[in-house]
């Protein structure tokens, strides 16, 4: 019983701190890797990468809470990818010195999505 309130304290409804800290930290290096390779999506720094992995994070939870889909290239198919594609580009609005173009987005979620397949971080 003991152990149960401890688990309660560092998750709740469901979300821990420590894979939000985790998820954080892996969709940086991810979104930086997807910057680097893409052409048409660039990041101006670490601070605007930063900023850029916490408004992606927070634009695809409220995607989620909304319409209750995943945006995720590879996980979730066409809607999936189109979705991601939508955050990338909609995230430069929020984040000084992040720039993609609309090819630059549709790219790099693909670019993303094969990243992420490879660094682990959801399962965790």
């Amino acid at each position: 019983m003991e152990n149960q309130q401890y688990e309660n304290t560092q998750q709740v409804g469901g979300f821990s701190i420590a894979h939000f800290i985790i998820r954080f930290i892996v969709g940086a290096v991810i979104l930086g890797i997807t910057a680097a390779l893409t052409p048409g999506f660039t990041i101006e720094g670490i601070w605007p990468l930063l900023l850029g992995a916490l408004v992606l994070a927070i634009l695809d939870y409220v995607v989620l809470r909304i319409l209750g889909v995943n945006a995720t290239p590879f996980g979730r198919g066409l809607t999936g990818f189109i979705l991601a594609a939508v955050i990338i580009y909609v995230t430069q609005f929020f984040v000084e010195g992040y720039n993609v173009t609309i090819w630059g987005a549709l790219i790099g979620a693909l670019i993303y999505g094969l990243v992420d397949l490879i660094i682990p971080g959801r399962a965790m």
